[in-house]
């Protein structure tokens, strides 16, 4: 059976939901981060990085976000329920670009402004740097949602589970004030039972 490599309080959790969506089978091994936030040496076991999401299944070992996605969706999602376009180059390329936006373009900002926030001594340059690119990715999610339920229109996709991950992010800076379309969006998403039932077996 696969196996998701989880750790605690982190984006693996968004791996679990995409399971949930597709109603896969798969087993949990959790990891607890210590007093520093780090991971535990142990999930080095898992991968020779020992970040998370890590996933295994019959001996294949699959690290990356993206790369994992795509991975579950060919196996699990035959009838390519929340999977790309097919026969559309240009509209398979859109999708694929934003399953990829959440940790290319979007997630470098927010994770200065959370390292920033642990910190009395913000380096101005860094400080304006980070606020900046926040305003400006938070500003074209907001634009992108204003007038669509989901990243992708009217239907959840894959897209949307790294988006929630960004906005879900922003809230907890408590960045996402001024976005109301990508909060709502955020509060539909993680409402949704599949992303309940990944919280309650993964600790949140």
């Amino acid at each position: 059976m696969l196996k998701v490599h989880h750790l605690r309080i982190g984006r693996s959790i968004f791996t679990v939901w995409l399971l949930e969506e597709l109603g896969a089978p798969y087993e949990l091994e959790i990891y607890v981060r210590n007093e520093m936030g780090r991971a535990p040496p142990e999930l080095k076991n898992a991968h020779p990085l020992g970040k998370s999401p890590v996933i295994e299944d019959d001996g294949f070992i699959l690290a990356e976000s993206g790369a994992i996605a795509l991975y579950l969706l060919e196996k699990f999602d035959p009838e390519n329920k929340l999977g790309p376009p097919q026969g559309d180059a240009k509209a398979k390329a859109e999708w694929m670009q934003w399953l990829m936006y959440s940790e290319a373009s979007a997630f470098a900002p927010l994770l200065m402004k959370l390292l920033l926030s642990r910190t009395e001594e913000k380096p101005p340059v860094f400080d304006m740097f980070a606020t900046g690119e926040v305003a400006l990715q938070l500003g074209y999610l907001e634009d992108r949602l204003s007038n669509r339920e989901f990243v992708m229109g009217d239907r959840f996709q894959a897209p949307d589970i790294g988006t929630t991950y960004i906005a879900q992010m922003a809230e907890r800076l408590g960045e996402i004030g001024p976005y109301p379309a990508l909060k709502a969006y955020l509060d539909r998403n993680i409402a949704r039972p599949a992303f309940q039932r990944a919280a309650e077996k993964t600790g949140g």
